[in-house]
C-alpha cells in the first residue's frame, strides 16, 4: 500500500485534479523530457562520440607508418631529461619516403641524441612527418573520455534548459498568485473585534 501511495504522489501532475493548473502539466512534461534527454540522449551522444573518436584513431594508425631516420644535428637538451615524454626537442633528420626519395626535415626526438643517431619517426602516405599515432589502449581511454565529456555536456545543457523552463513556470505561477491576491485581498477588508 505504501508503494502505491508513493507512485500516486509522484504522478500527481498527470492525474485529473480540480487544483491542477496548466503550468503543472507543462512542468511535469518538461521534467520528463529533460530526464529522457539526459539519460537516452546522453548515452547516445557518448557512444557516438566515443566510436567516432576511436575510428579517427584507428584511421591514424592505418595511415601513419614508422620509418628509420638519421639525425643530421644534435638534439638540444640533456639525456637525463629525456626520460619524460614532454622532453622532446626538434632536430634535423633524414629519412626515405614511401616513393623512394630521400627527405630531410625537422623531427621531434628525445633530447640529448647526437648527430648520426638512428631514430624512429612517423610519416604519412605522402612521406611527410606526422606525430606518432595513439596506441590502442591510449586511443580507447581518450575515446572513453571524449564520450563521457559529450554525454556530460549534453546532460548539462538539458538540465540547464530544464532549470530555465521551470524557473519561468515558477515566475508565471507567482505572478498569477500576485494577480489573484490583488483581486481578492481587498474584498476581505480589515475587520477587528
Amino acid at each position: 500500500m505504501r508503494g502505491s501511495q508513493c507512485a500516486r504522489k509522484r504522478l500527481w501532475r498527470w492525474r485529473t485534479n480540480p487544483l491542477r493548473r496548466h503550468d503543472d502539466v507543462v512542468e511535469a512534461w518538461t521534467v520528463l523530457v529533460v530526464w529522457a534527454v539526459v539519460l537516452l540522449g546522453g548515452a547516445a551522444a557518448g557512444l557516438v562520440t566515443a566510436q567516432a573518436t576511436e575510428a579517427a584513431f584507428a584511421r591514424q594508425r592505418a595511415e601513419r607508418h614508422p620509418v628509420r631516420a638519421v639525425l643530421l644535428a644534435d638534439a638540444a637538451g640533456n639525456a637525463a631529461a629525456s626520460r619524460r615524454a614532454e622532453d622532446r626537442s626538434p632536430a634535423s633528420a633524414r629519412w626515405t619516403a614511401p616513393d623512394g626519395t630521400v627527405r630531410t626535415g625537422e623531427a621531434r626526438v628525445d633530447t640529448g641524441l647526437k648527430a648520426g643517431s638512428e631514430v624512429r619517426v612517423w610519416q604519412d602516405d605522402t612521406g611527410g612527418l606526422v606525430p606518432e599515432p595513439a596506441g590502442r589502449t591510449q586511443a580507447a581511454v581518450e575515446a572513453g573520455l571524449a564520450g563521457t565529456g559529450a554525454a556530460c555536456a549534453l546532460a548539462g545543457a538539458a538540465l540547464a534548459a530544464g532549470t530555465v523552463a521551470r524557473r519561468r513556470l515558477d515566475r508565471r505561477r507567482l505572478d498569477g498568485w500576485d494577480r489573484e491576491w490583488d483581486r481578492i485581498g481587498p474584498r476581505w477588508g480589515h475587520r477587528t473585534g
